[in-house]
């Protein structure tokens, strides 16, 4: 594991961090994570497991300690490793089209569906919430479908410029 890419991803998740608090919550404070997105960009950078698995332990406790859901940490952990992994396993399974811009965008999407799932349904299970699942799902999900999906299409271009022209070995380098 070169340290250069270390860097890179540690970069892509400070900046997930900070656009997740200062980005205001809506719908009782509740804020689409774009922790989760800049992990996305991470897993298509750098599709292999361990790298997956730095982002997500990274991800998942930073999502963990910036939650605004009440007893949100073990759900945000939880709900990172399993979005990491199976969007690692889709990126793997897609292949040469998971590097296609529109197919990553949908990529994006499926990623924050899984997400808003896993965190939702290991709330109700972990913590005993009494949270009405369909209600929270389609007020704060799917808004953070089409609020990801957004920061992707523009903040996705610019990572990927300033990669290739830079010397990180990345999945694009090899694209």
């Amino acid at each position: 594991m070169k340290t250069k890419n270390l860097v890179l991803m540690a970069l892509l998740v400070a900046v997930g961090a900070a656009l997740y608090l200062v980005i205001p919550g809506f719908n009782g404070g509740m804020k689409p994570d774009f922790m989760l997105t800049m992990m996305f960009i991470g897993i298509f950078l750098f599709p292999n497991s361990r790298d997956v698995f730095l982002l997500a332990v990274t991800t998942g406790i930073l999502s963990g300690l910036f939650s605004t859901f009440p007893g949100g940490f073990v759900p945000n952990v939880i709900d990172k490793f399993v979005t990491a992994y199976v969007v690692l396993f889709l990126v793997k399974l897609l292949k040469g089209q998971a590097k296609n811009f529109v197919a990553s965008a949908i990529l994006v999407g499926v990623g924050t569906i899984i997400s808003g799932s896993v965190f939702l349904g290991s709330a109700i299970l972990v913590i005993g919430a009494n949270i009405p699942f369909i209600a929270l799902f389609s007020t704060v999900v799917l808004p953070a479908i089409a609020i990801n999906i957004i920061a992707f299409v523009v903040i996705y271009p610019i990572i990927t410029t300033l990669v290739k022209r830079s010397k990180f070995d990345t999945s694009l380098s090899h694209a």
